[in-house]
C-alpha cells in the first residue's frame, strides 16, 4: 500500500548544525534517494499525519558517514514495557549480516529513540526514490507498531 507524503513537512538540514538549508516542497521527494550520498554534509527531516497516526513524531533520514548506509532516526511513542518484544521484532525484520539497530528509552520525553539502516529493511533498494524510502519507512514503522502492540495469547 503506498502512501501519499503530498502533505509532509520537509526540511533539509545540515548534520554539523542541526540549523535548516531548506524547507522543501513535496515535489523534492521524487529526487533518488542517492541525493544524500551526493550531500553527505545534509539530512533530511520529515513530518506527516502519516507518521503521527503509528506515534511518530518525525523522521529523520541521513547517510551514515562511516558505513554509507541510509540511517533513519526518529522518536516512538510506545510505552517502556515494549522493550523486549520491540527489540526481538527489530532483530527479527532487519536482514543482513550487519543488520545494527539503535534502542534507547528516554525518560524525559516517554519515546524511545531508534535508529536503524534502512539497506535491511526488506524491500530496500539503492534506485528508489526519497518518497519511496519514507514509504518503505512507514510501512516498515506500521508493521513494527502493530506487532508490538498485538496482544499475545
Amino acid at each position: 500500500m503506498e502512501v501519499n507524503f503530498s502533505n509532509a513537512y520537509i526540511e533539509r538540514c545540515s548534520k554539523e548544525t542541526d540549523t535548516m538549508i531548506a524547507n522543501e516542497s513535496s515535489s523534492f521527494l521524487y529526487q533518488p534517494i542517492t541525493y544524500l550520498k551526493e550531500h553527505k554534509n545534509e539530512f533530511i527531516y520529515v513530518e506527516s499525519i502519516l507518521f503521527e497516526e503509528i506515534g511518530v513524531e518525525g523522521i529523520s533520514l541521513e547517510v551514515d558517514d562511516v558505513f554509507g548506509t541510509y540511517d533513519v532516526m526518529l522518536g516512538l511513542k510506545l510505552q517502556k514495557k515494549f522493550d523486549n518484544v520491540l527489540r526481538e521484532h527489530l532483530n527479527h525484520t532487519l536482514d543482513g549480516e550487519n543488520s545494527k539497530f539503535d534502542l534507547m528509552f528516554s525518560q524525559d520525553d516517554g519515546l524511545w529513540d531508534l535508529n536503524f539502516a534502512l539497506n535491511y529493511v526488506k524491500g530496500f533498494q539503492e534506485d528508489m526514490s526519497i518518497e519511496g524510502a519514507f514509504q518503505l519507512i512507514h510501512h516498515y514503522l506500521s508493521n513494527l507498531v502493530e506487532a508490538v502492540k498485538k496482544p499475545t495469547s
